[in-house]
């Protein structure tokens, strides 16, 4: 009978909280093998692991959650699907929680789902035997998830607030992307989350230096954090400022340059539409179901955005444009706007800068450079600190 759900969970005597508290369960191969008939998915491990999934919806997804596993043996053309799965990817989503997304070519029922025991020299399997299904049996299905022993369900941000001391400044630093989310990936393989959580840091290190700020980062690792859970931390934390970083790629190869944006409900220009999109799309790329606030809510944060925040977003992005505009290479269109998802706090001023173009192998062999990332970085905290400064003084 076919199952209409895409949930399966499997105990094994190795209990899930043992498995998270020890090392990673090394991955040797993922494959999807078959035809638009039948398509069977196959994840081959050191261990047997249990397993969790669930299927969403537009995009058509099977997203499976396991404990924390070591991918670093999978190639990296290893995303390729067959059959009724398009593509898929891995990584980690929370603190001791890997995910493996599946991208379908159509709806699905998943037939049979199991685990096999590693024997006489064979590694331990995952397996999940997809047949077609209608829409309308994927739909009612969507979403629906039974219980995952002790696996970690939400992923928990890097920074744990601690008390400001008196008179501090609280920044917010938000490297993008994470965990199973590459982001971009340049043609010399350089993948932005990696490369924005070391320039974050050289910054985070850059305003400590300075004094006079509490520094907090969205994420110190490589965890997935949803783009609505970014927002709420820097607006739970009081931030003042929450500054964004990215380095994405565009088709257009020749496109190079630093750009900063802030928050406009209508895009500044198509390329500032396109990267919006793109950054937008975060949470479904890492099988995450969207939960739109409603209309008049949104309505309501774009206005109070626009009224109070959005000038001061806008006076620093221009600040920190000449601030780093002798340090590093701009765009020949810097200012942008456009309606990033990260930018929607309503109290918090936010700036989303791409450092470059991932898709430039100018900029992605400079971007690469330890010694680029610390001299620009401390630009970044230079203008941070003059902007508050100048503020405080006009206040004053």
């Amino acid at each position: 009978m076919f199952v209409l759900v895409a949930v399966a969970v499997v105990c094994l005597a190795q209990s899930a909280v043992a498995q998270v508290s020890a090392a990673p369960v090394r991955t040797i191969d993922a494959r999807a093998a078959g035809n638009l008939e039948r398509t069977r998915f196959v994840i081959d491990l050191e261990e047997a692991v249990e397993f969790a999934a669930f299927t969403l919806a537009d995009p058509y997804r099977v997203v499976i959650d396991v404990p924390e596993l070591d991918f670093s043996e999978l190639a990296e053309n290893s995303r390729d699907g067959r059959g009724l799965v398009g593509t898929f990817r891995y990584g980690l989503i929370a603190k001791g929680k890997s995910r493996m997304v599946l991208d379908l070519t159509e709806p699905v029922n998943i037939d049979e789902s199991f685990v096999l025991e590693s024997l006489e020299g064979q590694p331990a399997r995952l397996v999940f035997d997809l047949v077609p299904a209608s829409r309308k049996e994927f739909l009612e299905g969507v979403g629906k998830l039974k219980s995952v022993g002790n696996l970690p369900t939400k992923a928990p941000l890097a920074s744990v607030p601690t008390p400001k001391g008196p008179g501090k400044m609280v920044i917010v630093l938000d490297p993008g992307h994470g965990g199973i989310d590459d982001g971009a990936i340049g043609p010399g393989g350089t993948k932005e989350k990696d490369l924005v959580l070391q320039f974050t840091m050289d910054v985070r290190d850059a305003l400590k230096r300075h004094g006079g700020f509490e520094v907090l980062m969205t994420r110190d690792d490589d965890t997935f954090i949803a783009l609505d859970e970014r927002v709420e931390f820097a607006r739970t934390n009081g931030a003042q400022l929450m500054v964004s970083i990215h380095a994405d790629t565009v088709t257009q190869a020749y496109v190079s340059g630093a750009t900063v944006y802030t928050l406009d409900e209508t895009a500044s220009d198509d390329l500032a539409r396109m990267l919006a999109d793109k950054e937008n799309r975060s949470d479904t790329i890492a099988g995450v179901e969207l939960a739109d606030k409603p209309d008049e809510v949104a309505d309501i944060l774009i206005d109070l955005a626009r009224r109070e925040t959005k000038n001061l977003s806008i006076s620093f992005a221009r600040r920190l444009l000449g601030d780093i505009k002798p340090a590093m290479k701009l765009n020949k269109n810097p200012r942008r706007s456009a309606d990033f998802r990260v930018l929607t706090a309503p109290d918090v001023p936010s700036v989303l800068v791409e450092l470059g173009y991932l898709s430039n192998s100018g900029d992605e062999k400079l971007l690469g450079s330890p010694e680029w990332r610390k001299k620009v970085a401390a630009r970044f905290a230079s203008s941070i600190e003059t902007f508050f400064s100048r503020m405080s003084k006009n206040s004053g």
